[in-house]
């Protein structure tokens, strides 16, 4: 029996499906931990495969690669080295399970099976796995560990069999995507499994992004009276060893490393940087491109992507038309310097020229409406999609929360773009989020430090400028109140009425839920953005398009 366990903590960032890098990772986090000398070292869910798969995990081809994976990546560990707990897709008897296994002497020695599946919000992990069986305690290094995946840990029958079974520690390998002030919830689970059981609990959360989901890390350690003996730090890669010691019938961590959680904002912007940094990175574009009109959202949006990917990979554009004021080409052209980014100037009159001439005929009789407007952005789009295909910078569009709920967007037009860093970030956080940056770098930015967000473009009203003296208050409520609104409307689910009695105007607020009601179509083409919140669109807010209830 051993007095005595190093426990190595690998928050890692693997990408779906990349088999052999995935696989590379492992490697170097388990000859990491050696050099740390662990004993053990514990990797995230389904690390081999990367997090969440979705449907790519049911391609026999696939789940055969992540066998033959696995397998390979076994036989190393008959080198004397740690034992190595990793996340895998696994086949027993012909199904599928969501599995943690432990490589250890050269051999798979142990298999515990994911017994509760998530299957709300983003997850649907249903859809694609078997649950497994209530899993049992397994020996690593002399120590009966009781590995719980994931959502396991967020219900008490699984810990409370794994202590009934002997287990010594619970051991939790995690893919839990960010949302704002979700740590508070993972700590109040794993102390009450701790409570519950009077056993220590090791988690370990991946970090990185996935499409829409971003993952934070945040691994920690609790104690059996709850205290937290270690935690590494959001948003990063990285290992730290924990050192154990068996006192009486039971194991204590020393203190470890023990990192500062972030405040609110800077996690908001941070999960934003890994979100734009990934997507980009993953699919390999060389850069991204950003239409830039002097206003807030696209100023930060391109503060975003230059300390995600660095100037030199953000392209920004002005595309002017007659409506676009001096103070809006001057406050683009400061945001552009103070980043550090090419800024070129397209003009879109020509086009706008071309398309009322052709429509003349079609328009005869009709007066100027959103239409001519509309033109006017899709002429825009237009411009950016031709400079991407030409060049290969992905697009990335800047419309934000409060715009896309309400239809405040034109298909086609500034919806286009193969990704939106600030679809799931309101107008009032927009705000607070390039206030924050002016007076914060985040670690591992590449954008330079001071202000990044010309304080002109912060104090002035918004506006779309596709007519004369255009606001976004000519069509919209003030977007403080716009912003209480729609969070009752769509992180609580609350009715009108409930919206109402919390001092909103009723006619505010049945225009409101019309129009978040109206634009479900829009947001079904819109492209994918960083999932911050509870209810982001998408996956999380499943709204039927046809829709013709009034409650």
């Amino acid at each position: 029996m051993t007095d005595t366990l190093t426990i190595a903590l690998a928050q890692m960032n693997p990408t779906v499906g990349a088999l052999d890098a995935n696989l590379d990772l492992l490697r170097r986090a388990r000859a990491e931990g050696a050099a740390a000398g662990a004993d053990v070292v514990v990797t995230t869910e389904l690390a081999v495969a990367g997090y969440p798969p979705e449907d790519l995990v049911l391609k026999g081809a696939f789940q055969d690669g992540v066998e033959a994976a696995v397998r390979a990546l076994a036989t190393e560990t008959g080198d004397g080295g740690p034992a190595l707990v990793i996340g895998a897709p696994w086949r027993v008897d012909g199904r599928l399970y969501n599995a943690a296994l432990v490589l250890d002497g050269g051999a798979i020695a142990a298999t515990v099976l994911k017994h509760h599946l998530p299957n709300y919000g983003v997850f649907d992990e249903i859809r694609v796995f078997s649950a497994g069986p209530l899993p049992e305690p397994v020996m690593v290094r002399g120590v009966a560990m009781g590995l719980m995946v994931c959502e396991d840990m967020w219900f008490p029958d699984v810990a409370a069999g794994l202590a009934e079974g002997g287990a010594e520690m619970l051991v939790v390998p995690n893919g839990s995507p960010y949302e704002a002030d979700k740590l508070d919830e993972r700590l109040t689970h794993a102390r009450a499994r701790v409570a519950e059981t009077g056993l220590p609990l090791v988690y370990v959360n991946q970090v990185g992004g996935q499409d829409e989901l971003v993952f934070d890390g945040g691994s920690f350690v609790v104690a059996a009276d709850g205290a937290v003996r270690a935690r590494m730090a959001d948003w990063e890669s990285g290992l730290t060893a924990t050192r154990w010691t068996r006192a009486g019938a039971g194991w204590t961590c020393a203190e470890g490393p023990l990192a500062p959680v972030a405040e609110p904002l800077e996690s908001i912007y941070r999960a934003l940087v890994t979100g734009i940094r990934d997507y980009v990175g993953k699919n390999r574009f060389p850069g991204v491109l950003i239409g830039m009109s002097g206003g807030i959202d696209s100023a930060l949006s391109a503060a975003v992507a230059v300390d995600a990917l660095g100037p030199d990979r953000v392209h920004c554009v002005m595309m002017p038309s007659p409506y676009t004021s001096q103070a809006s080409l001057d406050d683009a052209a400061d945001a552009a310097g103070l980043l550090g980014v090419r800024l070129d100037s397209i003009g879109i009159e020509p086009a706008m020229r071309a398309f009322d001439a052709m429509l003349r005929d079609q328009f005869t009789g009709r007066n100027a409406d959103t239409t001519e407007e509309n033109v006017q952005a899709r002429s825009r789009g237009i411009t950016l999609m031709a400079l991407s295909n030409k060049f290969g910078y992905m697009v990335l569009s800047t419309g934000n929360k409060s715009e896309m709920s309400v239809g405040y967007a034109t298909l086609y037009g500034d919806m286009c773009g193969g990704y939106n860093v600030l679809k799931d970030v309101y107008k009032t956080t927009v705000f607070a989020l390039a206030r924050w940056r002016n007076g914060h770098r985040p670690a591992g930015a590449l954008g330079p430090a001071g202000p990044v967000v010309p304080e002109a473009i912060i104090t002035k009203p918004p506006t779309a400028e596709l007519k004369p003296n255009q606001t976004d208050q000519d069509t919209l409520p003030p977007y403080d109140v716009l912003d209480d609104i729609l969070h009752g409307l769509i992180e609580d689910e609350m009715s009108r009425t409930e919206i109402a009695a919390r001092g909103h105007d009723p006619e505010t607020v049945q225009r409101v839920w019309r129009l978040l009601d109206l634009a479900e179509y829009k947001r079904r083409q819109a492209p994918p953005g960083v999932k911050i919140t509870r209810r982001a669109f998408g996956r999380d807010r499943r709204y039927p398009i046809t829709n013709a209830f009034k409650g």
